[in-house]
């Protein structure tokens, strides 16, 4: 049986603003054992990003309140303060962000702050750290990688970058991977070699992974399981074949109808009508009752849980309208 890498139960995330308290995650659970992939799928401003953060205790301290209970290996997470949190952030879980210009240091090489990391959480000597960085960088296929180390992050491409920050986030040998939509600042051609980089390596080296897209092929491309959220709570959650062939939350369903690919040049795209709602007045009952065309008037009436559908597949809807394969 595979050993349990992650488990978040009712991970909650509220934020102070200037309208009060905010929930920008609401209640989430999510369950990842060793070697797994997990593709979250969403609209900007659906909890996705939070969720990620929220792992890896990287939220502002002063205007964030995190409850629930979240583990990664034999750890609570959230209990970690000072030294025990700082090993535990690039050691137990490491983070590839969604624009690696912004992550690396512009003042510092690529192999340095490479073989800083390592040195930080594994306490060898910088020549084995310098060692361990030209291996990290071989490993994600970078070209002439020994000459790589001594380059400056404004000196390589936008894919030789995210390549780099692939190497950084993996240099330690993390438990559980977070992958912040590491695709999007990408072209297509690179987009597509970054995507087959990360599953190969993820299944090389059994890390459980947790990656935020926009991307539905990106999403069937590389993970095993699929949840999607909307409003912050999770709305539908299978395995990844299930969710993105058979959806069966009116959300899921209208966020992979609403796509160019198979439609006609000049045809309507099938868009869900509305926008996203605003987490300080979020609707009653269902956050996406004011935008689904299946909505009752028991939608209003309470949060729908989730509910089995089958053995793997469950969504949190009211109607659970019976609809057609995508």
């Amino acid at each position: 049986m595979s050993e349990t890498i992650f488990d978040a139960k009712n991970l909650t995330v509220r934020f102070k603003t200037d309208q009060g308290m905010i929930t920008a995650v609401d209640n989430v659970n999510i369950h990842l054992k060793k070697g797994q992939v997990l593709g979250l799928l969403g609209e900007s401003g659906s909890g996705k990003s939070v969720t990620l953060r929220s792992i890896l205790r990287i939220l502002p301290q002063h205007k964030t309140e995190i409850s629930g209970h979240v583990t990664v290996g034999n750890k609570d997470v959230l209990s970690l303060r000072g030294k025990a949190l700082a090993n535990y952030r690039g050691g137990e879980v490491a983070m590839i962000f969604q624009e690696p210009a912004t992550a690396f240091d512009p003042v510092f090489t690529i192999g340095h702050q490479i073989a800083e990391t390592v040195v930080r959480h594994k306490g060898v000597s910088r020549n084995d750290a310098n060692i361990r960085a030209l291996e990290m960088l071989e490993l994600v296929k970078i070209p002439s990688a020994k000459s790589r180390l001594g380059n400056y992050p404004h000196e390589m491409s936008g894919g030789m970058r995210q390549r780099a920050m692939i190497a950084l986030a993996l240099s330690c040998s993390p438990k559980l991977l977070l992958a912040d939509e590491p695709t999007t600042a990408l072209d297509a051609t690179v987009q597509i070699q970054v995507i087959l980089l990360l599953r190969e390596l993820q299944q090389e080296l059994g890390m459980a992974t947790i990656f935020v897209t926009h991307d539905v092929g990106v999403a069937a491309e590389i993970s095993d399981q699929v949840v999607v959220m909307y409003g912050g709570r999770i709305v539908e959650r299978g395995g990844a074949s299930e969710v993105l062939k058979t959806p069966q939350h009116p959300y899921t369903n209208g966020l992979l109808s609403s796509t160019v690919h198979g439609v006609a040049p000049g045809s309507k795209i099938d868009a869900i009508p509305g926008m996203p709602p605003d987490l300080a007045a979020m609707p009653p009952g269902c956050a996406f009752g004011p935008r689904c065309k299946h909505a009752i008037a028991e939608c209003t009436a309470a949060v729908p849980e989730l509910e089995l559908l089958t053995a793997t597949h469950e969504i949190a809807c009211t109607v659970k309208p019976k609809l057609k394969a995508i």
